[in-house]
């Protein structure tokens, strides 16, 4: 199969090319070139920029294409319109951001999703299409301007197309440092603040499982769109962090904070607790951790052991050097937290 994938190698683009160069498949990367340009020697790469200049994509076909750098409607269109003469079939990774209501567990492929406003539609012009990340209403608007570019990729491709809506998306270079800071942090060892409950029901999805799974896919050309986290049995936060330790054979011993104390000490979910969703305070998003994954099953997503995942992420994590964390708690404040804790027990 040749395949093109239209995004950088930074995360699950470089297991996009690792998966398809394992299973024998051609590669051709289109991007501009900024994130670790020296990556895969012997794959294609194609400069450019998909919010502009498409002309390295001229004269070309690919038996399928992988879109992991959609993120607005028109950059979608433009480049969707450009390939669906030169490619069987398109793959659009999207997310479940997509969804309107997160309230009800168990949601599936069918729940309704977000759309963009009239008003919001007017908020497209303050994105720069070529740094969307960069702008406040882009992030705002993420789940909708997904759910748009979906749509486009549909009308496009029809039944050429496929999408995918990765949950968390975790595992050897996760730029985010979610994962990561649970891995790290549980490797450290000693008292662990851990939020809420320990059966609260998470989901996450190792990026090489994902892009096995989108690979296979474009290759069969298989249509529709898929719900793609897991893994295929209930996960809480006490068995993913158990997984951590025995990834790490550390002694971190894991200390239970009620979610309404970190509520008032004004801990950020997400950024200073990744995966940590408030069950006490709001029931609004209690299902985005608890999505049904059963058609993405049915057409063979699979899932390494979580074990496995915590510890290639901890060696890769160790590898990488000092950096700055995008989340997680800083020490000091994890302390200090765990004694507020303590003394409001012991009153």
């Amino acid at each position: 199969m040749d395949l093109l994938i239209l995004g950088g190698p930074r995360f699950l683009g470089r297991h996009l090319v690792t998966a398809a160069l394992a299973g024998g498949h051609r590669v051709a990367l289109f991007n501009r070139g900024r994130t670790e340009p020296e990556l895969f020697p012997e794959v294609e790469k194609l400069r450019g920029d998909r919010a502009g200049d498409l002309s390295a994509l001229e004269g070309r076909t690919w038996d399928a294409v992988v879109d992991t750098s959609g993120f607005l409607p028109e950059v979608v269109r433009r480049g969707a319109e450009r390939l669906r003469d030169q490619a069987g079939h398109y793959h659009f990774v999207s997310s479940v951001s997509v969804h309107a209501d997160f309230s009800k567990p168990g949601m599936d492929e069918e729940a309704p999703v977000q759309r963009l406003t009239p008003e919001e539609h007017e908020r497209l012009s303050t994105i720069d299409p070529s740094e969307p990340m960069k702008s406040p209403a882009f992030m705002e608007l993420y789940g909708p301007l997904k759910t748009e570019c979906e749509q486009v990729v549909r009308e496009t491709f029809g039944e050429r197309a496929s999408i995918s809506r990765p949950g968390l998306i975790v595992g050897p270079h996760d730029y985010m440092d979610r994962f990561p800071y649970w891995v790290s942090r549980v490797a450290e060892g000693g008292e662990v603040l851990a939020p809420g409950r320990p059966e609260r029901p998470v989901q996450v999805i190792d990026a090489r499982d994902l892009a096995d799974w989108i690979v296979r896919l474009a290759e069969g050309g298989v249509p529709g769109t898929f719900t793609a986290t897991g893994p295929d049995y209930p996960l809480t936060m006490e068995g993913l962090l158990d997984a951590c330790r025995n990834a790490a054979s550390s002694d971190a011993r894991f200390t239970w904070v009620d979610e309404a104390f970190l509520v008032e000490n004004q801990v950020g979910p997400w950024e200073e607790l990744p995966m940590w969703v408030p069950e006490t305070t709001s029931t609004s998003h209690l299902g985005i951790l608890q999505m049904s994954v059963r058609r993405a099953l049915d057409r063979g997503l699979r899932f390494r052991p979580l074990v496995e995942t915590a510890r290639d992420t901890l060696n890769w994590e160790r590898a990488r050097g000092p950096h700055e964390w995008r989340s997680g708690l800083t020490r000091e404040k994890e302390r200090a937290l765990l004694e507020a804790w303590r003394q409001l027990a012991r009153a």
